[in-house]
């Protein structure tokens, strides 16, 4: 894959490799904007305000922002590289905790930095370029095989129901949880998608139709409480949703909303899927209940899609990103390394040990 082809994602490196650029999805579907980054500050606003979202693409972002951020730090010596890189780190995780695969792509460039004691200043940064590129590379071969792994699952002229955004604006090509009709639509199998509005920042309508309706996949847009109907009527056979991080006993946290999808696919006897990298699973998460939940601004509810406000100003309002949805809800984890099905706790441990 070239460089060319790298930087049609959403998240790449500038052509002088001294800033990340992203796609800022909080302008979608509106306007197509461009962030160029170059500090700490400027990368964790932008994974706070989900300029950049979905975790597959907060884990490249990451990547490339502590390569960026070393070769910036312009340091004299490992020591004050190293000492500089981690505080960094440190930093940019605290922007989106619930995310594993910030934490995870931080943590394996550090790991690369720690065992590069030996290295010139220049060598490390040079292998941190090399972790940075294999980090996204990695992700689209990922993405490509959960398409492939769901798309199984599927059979021409089925329609399934997705929460949250788990495209290619997630990742960097097919996505995860919505991949499986990318790669039908390439493959000229009739899969068809409904979308659910999904809060926070109502991703679902602004993100995940934008993507599918500009490749030209059926795809019908509905708010979180439309899914009951839906289901009811028989219009779904599946349901396919991301997650942000896997708990080693199958719960998952995912957009807020998620764990209502599942409660109704089960009264309904619709499968229940999630499709995500391996590196969402957090074998050290026991858990759902050891998740830490993100709570955003009130203001998202009452002001932030409206002319004018909806709601008084001293309305309190809760405002979680996240739910944990309860592994016994689940059918089957979807990942790049295969379909996991229940008992969790035992077959997520198998697929962890697996080269």
């Amino acid at each position: 894959m070239t460089k060319e082809d790298l930087h049609s994602c959403s998240v790449h490196l500038s052509d002088d490799e001294r800033a990340v650029v992203l796609l800022d999805q909080t302008k979608l579907p509106n306007k197509t904007e461009y962030l160029t980054l170059t500090k700490a500050e400027e990368i964790y606003d932008a994974i706070k305000v989900l300029a950049v979202r979905g975790a597959p693409a907060i884990g490249i972002c990451a990547g490339y922002a502590m390569y960026v951020l070393a070769q910036r730090a312009e340091a004299s010596s490992y020591g004050e590289l190293c000492e500089r890189l981690h505080k960094d780190g440190e930093y940019l995780i605290s922007s989106r905790p619930t995310a594993v695969n910030l934490s995870w792509a931080v943590g394996r460039m550090l790991a690369v930095l720690d065992g590069a004691s030996d290295k010139s200043v220049d060598e490390v940064i040079a292998l941190l370029r090399e972790e940075a590129y294999a980090i996204q590379l990695e992700d689209i071969e990922m993405c490509r095989k959960i398409a492939e792994y769901g798309l199984s699952l599927l059979k021409p002229g089925d329609t399934f129901l997705t929460h949250c955004n788990a495209g290619p604006l997630a990742t960097s090509k097919y996505g995860t949880a919505i991949g499986p009709a990318f790669l039908a639509k390439e493959r000229g199998i009739d899969i068809k998608v409904f979308s659910d509005e999904t809060r926070p920042l109502l991703q679902g309508a602004r993100l995940t139709s934008y993507e599918l309706q500009k490749a030209g996949i059926d795809v019908t847009l509905i708010c979180d409480n439309m899914a009951s109907i839906v289901m009811k009527n028989g219009w779904i056979q599946a349901c396919f949703v991301g997650c942000d991080r896997i708990a080693a006993n199958g719960d998952f946290a995912n957009k807020i909303g998620t764990s209502g999808v599942a409660i109704l696919a089960k009264h309904y006897g619709i499968p229940f899927y999630t499709l995500g990298p391996r590196s969402t699973i957090d074998m050290n998460c026991p858990t759902g209940a050891d998740i830490k939940i993100e709570q955003r601004n009130p203001n998202e509810i009452k002001e932030m899609w409206y002319k004018e406000p909806m709601a008084l100003p001293e309305v309190k309002c809760y405002n979680p990103a996240f739910d944990v949805t309860d592994h016994e809800l689940l059918t089957a984890i979807v990942t790049d390394k295969g379909i996991v099905y229940p008992p969790f706790d035992v077959n997520l441990k198998k697929i962890m040990e697996e080269d």
